[in-house]
């Protein structure tokens, strides 16, 4: 299976609140979206947590900070 960027994950859990917002979704179709909604969700957070602890990684300095990590400020 090909690793799903978090773009086009952002993109795919945006048509799915769109389609939940409307008028025109069943309710079998609105809980099947919801499922997609919350995987694509999670998959999005997780990408974002590993992305944070790369950035804290790259701006920790031993020199200037004694070797601690420094927050990340989004």
């Amino acid at each position: 299976m090909a690793k799903v960027s978090f773009e086009t994950s952002m993109k795919k859990l945006e048509t799915v609140v769109s389609k939940l917002e409307g008028d025109e979704v069943s309710l079998e179709e609105s809980l099947k979206l919801f499922e997609e909604g919350v995987k694509l969700m999670r998959f999005c957070h997780l990408r974002l947590n590993e992305i944070e602890e790369k950035v804290q990684i790259l701006v920790a300095d031993d020199s200037e900070s004694g070797g601690r990590l420094e927050e990340f400020k989004g």
